[in-house]
């Protein structure tokens, strides 16, 4: 045969099975631009020099990986959905007398046809899109990049060799599945699975199982360290059950349902169990597919949106005031000067110092082991073998002085007793220890304290404690340098302020309270001890390029994520409405009318579409104390928000899924009635 036959039957058999192809090449060309898009971004010199690009890039490098090997599993798995559906054309082919090789060079040029228009026009959409997309980047981030047009050679390279690759796999096997089928297998290819599956409890136990086992992990989680720790191992717990459940489980539903009679032998009910119970191990594999994707979505959405929206609340808890000075004085050392200082730096400026805040703290690290607290990593996991990543804790120690100035409050402590009060976690212990330092009653746990960036920022627990006097706070330094020498805690002197001034005057100070620290500190025989400076304005960029960065990549992911479920949504009706036409057609040839039919299609539609919704919803609701444990790491500590975020996601998809549920369920109908 000449090679322009291949060519034309190729492209024919493409054109013919276009409601196949199409939404599959529209996929990968949506693949493909997407993965250009974010490659570009990463790249974009110009768009690093937005405030928090920077940030924002490193988070996207991330996002290329995860797209990549998302667009690698998803492009092989859905594309057996077209080889299923072809194998029936390519079985008569060889019957006809066109030899496997011959069908070998059709499949590689659908393939060449497919990879060359998905390559072309994702990366052409790619480029065109991509400088919109980074204007939309800039402005979540509070800048805006420079107007200039351009396309980036090595962002093009990437993407081409990525999905060169990826179709190259799909091609292969392609091949294979022809190679090692006989002509009448792939005539009989349809009704493969035909043969109802049995139930199998032994699997719907264990999914079940798995289940619950996950969801009880994911609610009974308290601190945010556990919840990093765990959250992969029980995403893959949720991922495996579900599996389990939708294959093993629903033919167990399904038998069940049977065994009902009141609600088996009704037309509406009849028809469609027992066509669900035919094919549900098949289905109950794309079902699964679909509801972890819309989990996936919700999560990923929902979470970082709620990153976004609360970036300015979490920036202010990081950093509680304007400008924050944090001096580290050793016994015999003085903060007067530096004080003085800040002072004649804001007179020069004009500047009013607002909402003064001053305080002594020590901040250390300390494993706990009920209400023990050690110091030394090996002695906690030596005595009481403690989690070293789960248990370890970050204490802040204050006098009782700063305490009742700070919240205005006249509360008495004797010397063995001290006040508590913690951050991402609960402690329900009478008395408090401390290696090397003693041991004190718990006379009250506070309900709220001042915030610390400090505590803001760390992933672990934390644990404040309010003693006598600061000579307390330094005999606990003392302890505690005996464990850690050179590497011990230092007594802290903050002292924050508001400035009523605007932004790059803010930072301005910062910058001369520095050079103010660091001179005094120089000065021969200087009692002044070493200081940090940070100011919430010069944070403010890589802050929201940590937070829109991953608001951004998380609408990216979403994106992603929904082509994906909208794909094997749309293959799984059209798939389905191809198994049930002649089914459904000698139904009315032998009495069903065509409402008994719809009605009988409706019950199935509705039954099966809409449970990876349900299930996706309710694998969000068991996932939230998970996911809100952690974004409180990031400074997110507002649940009702979160909730609310969570809770509009979850019905903006739900109107999508209803929408998509419109569009499929009417050409399924089509389908199987032969409608025109």
């Amino acid at each position: 045969m000449k090679r322009g036959l291949y060519i034309r039957l190729a492209a024919t058999g493409i054109s013919k099975n276009k409601k196949l192809y199409y939404p599959y090449i529209l996929t990968c060309i949506c693949m493909v631009m997407m993965y250009y898009i974010v490659s570009f971004l990463c790249r974009s010199e110009e768009f690093r020099k937005v405030p928090g690009a920077e940030t924002l890039q490193s988070v996207l490098g991330f996002g290329v990986i995860v797209i990549g090997l998302f667009s690698l599993i998803f492009l092989y798995y859905t594309n057996s959905f077209l080889i299923r559906r072809r194998q029936k054309e390519f079985g008569l082919y060889n019957i006809l007398g066109m030899g496997k090789r011959n069908l070998v060079k059709i499949l590689l040029w659908e393939n060449i046809l497919t990879a060359a228009v998905s390559l072309v026009s994702g990366l052409a959409c790619g480029v065109l899109l991509s400088k919109a997309v980074e204007l939309t980047a800039a402005r979540i981030l509070g800048g805006m990049a420079d107007f200039g047009f351009a396309a980036d050679p090595d962002a093009l390279a990437d993407t081409a060799v990525l999905f060169a690759g990826i179709f190259f796999l799909v091609m292969l096997r392609m091949l294979v599945v022809i190679l090692r089928s006989r002509p009448v297998e792939m005539l009989r290819s349809e009704n493969v699975g035909e043969k109802p599956p049995k139930a199998n409890w032994i699997l719907a136990v264990l999914g079940l199982a798995l289940l619950v086992y996950a969801y009880r992990i994911a609610v009974t989680i308290d601190d945010p360290v556990t919840a990093v720790a765990m959250f992969f191992g029980a995403v893959v717990l949720v991922i495996g059950a579900t599996y389990l459940l939708f294959i093993a489980g629903s033919v167990t539903l399904c038998r069940m349902l049977q065994k009902k009679k009141s609600y088996y032998y009704k037309t509406k009910h009849f028809v469609s169990l027992s066509s669900m119970t035919y094919r549900m191990k098949r289905n109950g594999a794309g079902l699964a597919s679909i509801c972890i994707l819309s989990t996936m979505v919700l999560v990923t959405v929902s979470s970082t949106s709620c990153l976004f929206l609360g970036t300015e609340e979490g920036l202010r808890q990081r950093y509680p005031r304007d400008i924050v000075v944090n001096a580290y004085p050793a016994e015999g050392e003085s903060v007067d000067a530096l004080y003085d200082g800040i002072s004649s730096i804001t007179e020069a400026h004009g500047v009013h110092m607002e909402n003064v805040m001053e305080y002594t703290m020590l901040s250390v690290a300390a494993f706990q082991a009920e209400d023990m607290f050690y110091f030394d990593a090996g002695e906690a996991y030596g005595s009481e073998a403690v989690d070293l990543m789960q248990d370890i804790r970050q204490m802040y120690i204050f006098p009782l002085e700063d305490y009742n100035r700070l919240m205005g409050e006249e509360k008495t402590l004797d010397s063995d007793e001290v006040l508590l009060y913690t951050t991402k976690m609960n402690y329900g212990y009478d008395t408090i220890s401390l290696e090397n330092c003693g041991t004190w009653k718990v006379k009250e746990n506070v309900p709220e304290f001042i915030s610390v960036g400090g505590d803001v920022a760390n992933i672990s627990s934390g644990v404040f404690l309010i003693v006598k006097d600061e000579s307390v706070i330094r005999g606990i330094e003392r302890g505690e340098a005996e464990i850690y020498g050179d590497n011990m805690s230092q007594v802290e002197k903050c002292f924050g302020f508001d400035a009523d001034c605007g932004e790059s005057e803010q930072i301005q100070i910062k910058d001369e309270i520095e050079a103010l620290a660091d001179g005094l500190r120089n000065e021969p025989d200087s009692s002044c001890p070493p200081a940090s400076v940070e100011s919430r304005e010069f944070e403010r960029a890589g802050f929201y390029g940590l937070n829109g960065g991953l608001f951004f990549l998380g609408l990216l992911l979403g994106i992603v994520f929904l082509f994906g479920t909208v794909l094997i949504m749309y293959y799984k009706q059209i798939s389905e409405g191809y198994e049930d036409q002649d089914r459904f057609d000698i139904l009315m040839k032998v009495g069903m009318t065509r409402k008994e039919v719809k009605q009988s299609i409706n019950s199935q539609v509705l039954t099966v579409f809409f449970l990876p919704l349900i299930v996706s919803g309710i694998h969000t609701a068991f996932a939230f104390p998970m996911i809100s444990k952690m974004v409180v790491i990031l400074g997110v500590t507002d649940q009702k928000f979160l909730i609310m975020v969570t809770a509009v996601c979850y019905l903006i998809f739900a109107l999508f899924y209803i929408v998509m549920y419109l569009v499929t369920s009417r050409e399924y109908f089509r389908i199987v009635s032969k409608k025109k």
